[in-house]
Parts: structure tokens; C-alpha cells; sequence
């Protein structure tokens, strides 16, 4: 799976499950501001996101500091970089 692949499953997939709109879905939105995903909402996401590509996010650091959709990119294509 490319990058680009990774950054779209992951908009879709949030599109989807929230109800977002694709075209807000550029990775320097803010999770909150301009997404308006609340605390709640983000462990939705990492649940979301664990299913979609079949690994735990766990509890790491990294995943505290998401405050950008960018951020949920770059965490994830890391940690499929990391898997294989």
C-alpha cells in the first residue's frame, strides 16, 4: 500500500464514519477546530483506524500529539513503514 493509498483509506474512513466532508479533509485541518472531533470522537478514530488497517495504535506518545489530520497520516504511514 502506497503512502497516497494510506492517506486516502484513512480520509475515507473518516468521512465515512463522522460524516465529514472529503473537501475539508486536508492534512493540515485541526482534528477539533475544523473537523470538530472531540475526545470521545478521536478514540472512535484510533478504533476506526485499528480495524481499517488491521493493526493497534496503542497508547503510544505519538498518537497524544495528533492534533492534525496530517499528523494521523504521517503516524499511520510510519507505523505500517515500522510493520513490514
Amino acid at each position: 500500500m502506497t503512502d497516497r493509498e494510506i492517506i486516502a483509506l484513512i480520509d475515507t474512513t473518516l468521512v465515512n464514519e463522522f460524516e465529514l466532508n472529503i473537501d475539508d479533509m486536508a492534512a493540515e485541518a485541526s482534528l477539533k477546530d475544523d473537523l470538530g472531533l472531540d475526545s470521545l470522537d478521536r478514540v472512535d478514530m484510533v478504533i476506526v483506524l485499528e480495524k481499517a488497517f488491521g493493526f493497534k495504535m496503542g497508547e503510544e506518545e505519538a498518537i497524544k500529539a495528533i492534533r492534525k489530520l496530517g499528523d494521523i497520516h504521517a503516524f499511520v504511514i510510519n507505523k505500517k513503514q515500522q510493520m513490514q
